[in-house]
């Protein structure tokens, strides 16, 4: 069997898997503690990978998150890994092994979310003896994430979110200082993780008129286009609680991508403040 591709990670990475493992850790205790009623919890990895990474700081092997979820006192009562790569999953499968409570899914996670797994989690379904809520992580290569998924997790009211909002693709691809140059692929893409196309409107601005009333058109800064998505993360999607994301930035100090929460309780809310301000705000 084809051993799969570990990918290098950065310490940005390193630190998003800490505070991942942080927060499901505080979730599954809290969920698998609740009776009358109880809860069934899952834990649902959109782009699992192979499981394991290495480290470009120490050179060492560091788990997954997958496996880091997999490893969490009290378990979750079900993980859905999802990944586009077969040979991935075929490497999941070796390191996990049988377990009934992993299911891995290849294909496009568009189209398994919604198709196979947010079926499962559904709000008030008594199936399992108990209501369903989920913990997801929306950890995209770039712009392949479809914001229907993002919609629909916020309609459900059952699914807590991570996702991850790579401000560093989208720069390079779309955002670009002369915006006629961006690819109309790249642009689509653009369109379809943002869900419409009111992102041209947040994305530019008009420049101030110079001394002969020339007005330009400028990119806005990386900010302020992240605040314009929380913002549609809790009008948009329905998300009651969606804090400040966390900006991971490089060695160099550039943000690569913002790290968004997105919840209905303020619970959640709250743990996800304190592990954010744990790790520190700009962590690099």
């Amino acid at each position: 069997m084809p051993v799969p591709k570990i990918d290098e990670i950065g310490r940005w990475t390193e630190v998003k898997l800490d505070i991942l493992k942080r927060y499901a850790t505080e979730y599954s205790k809290i969920l698998a503690s609740q009776r009358n009623p109880s809860f069934f919890h899952v834990y649902i990895d959109a782009f699992a990978g192979a499981g394991f990474h290495q480290s470009k700081t120490s050179g060492e092997m560091v788990l997954g998150s997958p496996l880091n979820a997999l490893l969490i006192k009290p378990p979750f009562r079900e993980h859905h890994l999802i990944d586009l790569d077969g040979e991935r999953i075929e490497g999941l499968k070796q390191i996990i092994g049988e377990r009934k409570d992993v299911f891995l899914h290849k294909g496009n996670c568009n189209e398994v979310l919604m198709k196979d797994v947010f079926p499962r989690v559904q709000r008030n379904d008594f199936s399992t003896g108990g209501y369903k809520r989920g913990l997801c992580l929306l950890d995209p290569y770039g712009l392949t994430l479809d914001w229907k998924v993002i919609h629909e997790a916020g309609t459900m009211q059952s699914l807590d979110l991570f996702i991850n909002f790579p401000i560093y693709a989208i720069n390079i691809n779309v955002l670009r200082h002369d915006h006629t140059t961006a690819l109309p692929g790249q642009i689509e893409r653009m369109t379809a993780y943002w869900g419409d196309e009111s992102w041209r409107d947040v994305a530019y601005e008009n420049t101030a008129p110079d001394l002969f009333g020339n007005i330009d058109i400028e990119k806005v800064s990386n900010e302020k286009f992240a605040k314009a998505f929380q913002k549609r993360l809790k009008n948009v999607a329905g998300f009651k609680r969606v804090p400040d994301p966390l900006p991971m930035k490089n060695s160099k100090g550039s943000i690569v991508y913002y790290l968004f929460f997105a919840s209905h309780k303020d619970t959640a809310e709250n743990i996800v403040k304190y592990i954010f301000d744990t790790f520190g705000r700009g962590a690099s």
